[in-house]
């Protein structure tokens, strides 16, 4: 068995390098045909209604997905892995510790990678290849994304899914080396998006399934997202360390909050939707983002896999409209 399964984005080179297939577990989860067995197997396992349905869908999945480990990020994500770690374990799963030091610090996450490459027999030798192969598909999906916004000929839900799929390239390098391209290919007959509201989303991948889609009929279109861009490696770096300390979702918030001022200037951004699921500790994060970011932020939640209720319906559509208002 050559698969092994991560709770959040983890060094992908390290797994590449020892010819290990990753497994993105949330990307697993979000696109199963039956996520609510999912989640009604956790919850009948024990787990409480009050506890994000990531952290219970990811519990499934791996019972039901021909995993040989698990990564778990420690720290660094989220607050319910140690749990979640030791449920595992109880079912006979083999996990394995990860942790992002939160205060960056270069030796600690020196020593995390170096544990991580040891248990995988790897060397930094043979990561700094798999990079190479890696960032050559990275480029294909920054070039995605920079068409997003800046020639603006894709749509946010496709930014969305380019970027997302970066944290375990589909399970598969060559296939979706080849899949960027004929998109990329295929974007040569685009005729531009032309919407009146230009809009970024952060915080955490949406639960809901129409978002983008919605968003795009109300004129207006996401040409930034977050934490999805973070997975894709966005900075030009020559070394693992470097490549994961410039990684921002696992730190602290003002590191993100710098990389979104950035990203708001460069990409003419109107208004930011601010996602958070329900019962995550980065709720708490929202008011410091509203007090941080001088440009109007709308905040949804969301519980479980689904489309849109109406309430964020009409949130969104509020918001919209106040944005257009402003642009007048």
């Amino acid at each position: 068995m050559n698969k092994v399964g991560f709770t959040t984005t983890i060094p992908l080179e390290i797994l590449v390098a020892a010819k290990k297939i990753p497994v993105d577990l949330n990307n697993v989860f979000i696109t199963h045909p039956n996520k609510k067995a999912l989640l009604e197997r956790a919850e009948s396992d024990g787990f409480p209604r009050n506890i994000c349905n990531w952290i219970k869908g990811i519990y499934s999945v791996v019972l039901q997905t021909d995993v040989s480990e698990v990564i778990a990020v420690t720290q660094g994500d989220c607050s319910n892995t140690h749990a979640l770690m030791e449920t595992l374990q109880f079912k006979g799963i083999q996990v394995i510790p990860f942790f992002y030091p939160y205060d960056r610090d270069p030796e600690l996450l020196s020593i995390s990678l170096n544990k991580l490459m040891d248990h995988y027999k790897v060397n930094e030798e043979n990561c700094l290849n798999a990079k190479h192969e890696l960032d050559g598909i990275r480029k294909n999906v920054h070039h995605i994304d920079k068409l997003t916004w800046e020639e603006d000929i894709v749509s946010g839900e496709e930014n969305h899914y380019f970027q997302v799929c970066t944290s375990d390239m589909n399970q598969d390098l060559a296939a979706f080396d080849i899949e960027t391209d004929s998109f990329l290919k295929s974007l040569q007959k685009r005729t531009r998006y032309s919407e009146e509201i230009r809009l970024g989303y952060i915080g955490v991948p949406p639960v809901f399934s129409d978002l983008y889609t919605f968003i795009e009929s109300l004129n207006a279109r996401v040409v930034f997202n977050e934490m999805q861009r973070q997975f894709s490696m966005p900075y030009p770096t020559t070394s693992l360390l470097e490549q994961y300390l410039k990684y921002t979702y696992p730190y602290d918030i003002f590191t993100r909050i710098e990389d979104i001022k950035k990203e708001v200037e460069r990409r003419k951004i109107d208004g930011l939707i601010h996602y958070v699921q329900s019962f995550c500790f980065r709720q708490i994060e929202d008011a410091i983002l509203k007090k941080t970011i001088s440009l109007p932020i709308l905040t949804i939640e969301g519980d479980q896999p689904s489309t849109l209720d109406s309430r964020n319906r009409m949130k969104i559509e509020v918001f919209i409209e106040m944005l257009g208002n402003k642009q007048r």
